[in-house]
């Protein structure tokens, strides 16, 4: 059976470039989706942020459901963490984060200002994977197009730092996931969100598998957007759902087959817009113990090709070689990461 796995090659790269300008900077701010926070979260970014402040933004907050994120918000502080949720289309909490870091910050203020350096900005690097909205985040907070923003990830390929208008210099990073999922719904929700390219995906399965999640953890939305009876829905396996969605919206081919490959695209689409309803797929009960969305390992093979990448750490690779299973444009791996990297000025992709 195989696993979601995206690592292009300038991943790798950014993980030394984090590592490097750290020094730099007096807190991170970690970028999580809203409606995945646990599968969201890189592994990885503890350890390569240690002894740093770590503020977790809840993102495409208006996406997810009120409830589940004022959950996930009291879980974190429950664990000592600082967590606030934002939504950089929205607006929301974007105004309280100034105020946010400078606590989190406070002694480190206040030492400024007994030196006579009152006046000196912060400085703050952004992570997290990628298409989640960092670069939409700076261009919240600077009030203006600084860095390109695209609903797709692999946009911003090379740090750059950003002034904003509330006395915080940014460091955007590329997004960066992590060698290698453990847990196969990781995968699966981050593909379900749109933090790994379609392209390298069979989206017809993974389609199915979100009308499953849907079923479970939102089975009234769901049933609502495509009209179909719970009671019936309810039995239905992954690619059983998918059909039904086609054939509620008309989606038959000539001779009468059913059109999953367009059923497919809408309902991805759907529900990365919020049109399906504010869905979180996962909530702090469920992050502590994920299970298999169905039984039927066959709708769990999502990749069409390639193979689960193997974990590799810096130590063990050079920095330039590539443990990618798909790169830009679905091509195959073997790419130098270096190739990746673009010049360091101001402008990349995410």
């Amino acid at each position: 059976m195989q696993t979601i796995q995206w690592f292009p090659g300038h991943m790798a790269k950014t993980r030394r470039i984090m590592r490097e300008n750290l020094s730099q900077v007096d807190i991170v701010l970690e970028l999580v989706d809203a409606r995945i926070p646990e599968s969201a979260r890189n592994p990885e970014i503890a350890a390569l942020t240690a002894g740093k402040p770590v503020l977790t933004l809840l993102n495409k907050s208006s996406l997810a459901d009120p409830a589940v994120t004022k959950a996930w918000i009291a879980a974190y502080r429950a664990r000592g963490e600082h967590a606030l949720a934002i939504d950089c289309v929205t607006g929301e909490g974007i105004g309280q984060i100034g105020a946010m870091i400078r606590q989190i910050l406070a002694d480190k203020v206040k030492r400024y200002a007994e030196r006579g350096m009152s006046g000196r900005k912060l400085r703050a690097m952004v992570v997290g994977i990628p298409n989640v909205g960092k670069s939409s985040l700076i261009n919240r907070l600077c009030g203006g197009k600084k860095v390109k923003v695209e609903d797709r990830p692999g946009v911003t390929l090379t740090k750059q730092w950003v002034p904003t208008s509330i006395g915080l210099d940014l460091m955007d990073m590329p997004g960066v996931l992590w060698p290698k999922f453990d847990d196969p719904r990781t995968g699966e929700h981050l593909a379900m969100t749109g933090a790994i390219k379609d392209d390298i995906l069979d989206t017809e399965q993974l389609a199915g598998l979100l009308c499953a999640r849907l079923m479970e953890v939102a089975p009234e939305h769901f049933c609502a957007r495509y009209k179909l009876d719970r009671a019936a829905a309810s039995g239905k396996k992954a690619h059983e759902l998918l059909e039904a969605v086609a054939k509620k919206r008309g989606f038959l081919l000539s001779g009468g087959v059913i059109d999953t490959e367009r059923a497919a695209a809408i309902v991805l689409d759907e529900f990365r817009g919020g049109k399906i309803g504010r869905i979180s797929l996962e909530a702090p009960a469920s992050a502590e113990k994920k299970e298999s969305l169905t039984p039927d390992t066959e709708n769990r093979d999502i990749l069409e090709e390639s193979s689960p990448a193997p974990a590799v750490s810096s130590a063990e690779k050079p920095e330039s070689a590539s443990i990618c299973t798909a790169c830009e444009g679905g091509d195959p791996v073997n790419k130098n990461t270096e190739a990746y990297a673009m010049p360091d000025d101001g402008e990349g992709e995410r």
